[in-house]
This record gives C-alpha cells, sequence and structure tokens, in this order.
C-alpha cells in the first residue's frame, strides 16, 4: 500500500487572513509530501509492514523492522500528523470563521467543561502549553485511555498514538507552519488558529 498525498478540504487561501495561502501551499505540497515520499522510501524493502494502516504501526513502532522504525516515527508521524491537522481547521469567510463556536449541546463541549471549568480555562491552558514548547513539535488535546480530555505537546513528528491517546484537536509548533506570517510571534499565530478551528470535526473525532 503506496501512501498518497491527501488533497487539503479547502483551498490553500481558505483559511485567510488567519494563516496565509502561500504557507498552506509550501506546508502542504512541500513538507507534507516529503514525509510521504520518505515513508515511502522506507517501506519499500518490507511489503508486509506497507501492508499495515500507518495508524497500527504509530501504535505498535517498536514491532516494526529495526531498519525502518525511525522512518515510521519521523515520517510516518509526520505524514499522520498533517493529515490530522488539516481536518481540524475550516475555511474563513471575509475574515471570520465559518464555522460557529463549539456547540453548547455538545458532548464535547461538556466534557472540556469537566475538564478545564470552561472555555477560557481551556483556551489558556492550551496555548501556555503551546507557547511553552522548545523547538519544533506539536500541541494536542488528546482523549486518554479511560476517557478524560487532557492537553500534551510532542516533540518533532511524535504523536500521542504511541502512547494509547486519541486525538481531538492539534496545532503544528513547526516554524514552518507559521514563519512566512508571523515570524517569530508563535503567540499570534495561537490566537489566529483559534479562529479556524473546525469545532465539528474535533467533535467527530471526541465521538469516534
Amino acid at each position: 500500500m503506496k501512501h498518497e498525498l491527501p488533497a487539503l478540504p479547502y483551498a490553500y487561501g481558505a483559511l485567510e487572513p488567519f494563516i496565509d495561502a502561500r504557507t498552506m501551499e509550501i506546508h502542504h505540497s512541500k513538507h507534507h509530501q516529503a514525509y510521504v515520499d520518505k515513508l515511502n522510501a522506507a517501506l519499500e524493502k518490507f511489503p508486509e509492514v506497507a501492508e499495515k494502516p500507518l495508524e497500527e504501526l504509530l501504535k505498535n513502532i517498536d514491532a516494526a523492522p529495526a531498519e525502518i522504525r525511525t522512518a515510521i516515527r519521523n515520517a510516518g508521524g509526520g505524514h499522520w500528523n498533517h493529515s490530522f491537522f488539516w481536518k481540524t481547521m475550516v475555511s474563513a469567510v471575509n475574515g471570520s470563521t465559518a464555522q460557529p463556536p463549539i456547540n453548547a449541546d455538545e458532548p464535547l463541549k461538556a466534557a472540556l467543561y469537566q475538564a478545564f471549568g470552561n472555555m477560557e480555562n481551556f483556551k489558556k491552558t492550551f496555548f501556555e502549553a503551546a507557547i511553552n514548547l522548545f523547538g519544533s513539535g506539536w500541541c494536542w488535546l488528546i482523549k486518554t485511555a479511560d476517557g478524560q480530555l487532557q492537553i500534551t505537546t510532542t516533540a518533532n513528528q511524535d504523536t500521542p498514538l504511541a502512547l494509547g491517546h486519541k486525538p481531538i484537536l492539534c496545532i503544528d509548533l513547526w516554524e514552518h507552519a507559521y514563519y512566512l506570517k508571523y515570524q517569530n510571534r508563535r503567540a499570534e499565530y495561537l490566537e489566529n488558529w483559534w479562529q479556524v478551528i473546525n469545532w465539528p470535526e474535533a467533535e467527530k473525532n471526541f465521538l469516534v
């Protein structure tokens, strides 16, 4: 099974003005494509491994042949993380989000209130985790094996899957995700990303 670059669910400029079109084009067509290519190259010698779903490989990296474990972790993680990330954002229309804020009647909001007290506390906790991540990586909202919501970060292209967690929402904190528009202003990038969160997709991830 050869892995392929997934199409974005929106145009490169659809997240403007919060995330610029040129960044999205480079991020998707260059960076994400490179992860896909490196993963396929690593799997060529191991067709029996290539047939397994990527999520399964990432959950059980130690079971993969030693020769390609690093490639699965880095390239496979990069492919999976980005594929997930694209879907958790939604098109912006006329400078505002196309989707309404999280639905007050949905189970995800109730779970967020239970875990963090209210949406402002959730946003603050998520922001602090993301802004304080040193170097490159990701910030995640996850559901643990016992159904609790938590915020966690991973370095480089590591995923919460390896620890048995269910990702609900994430933001890419590699500089290539925001540097063209925001340079070193990660905090501004985080604030603007909040405007394009796809809450229905997060809700779906929570319920699966």
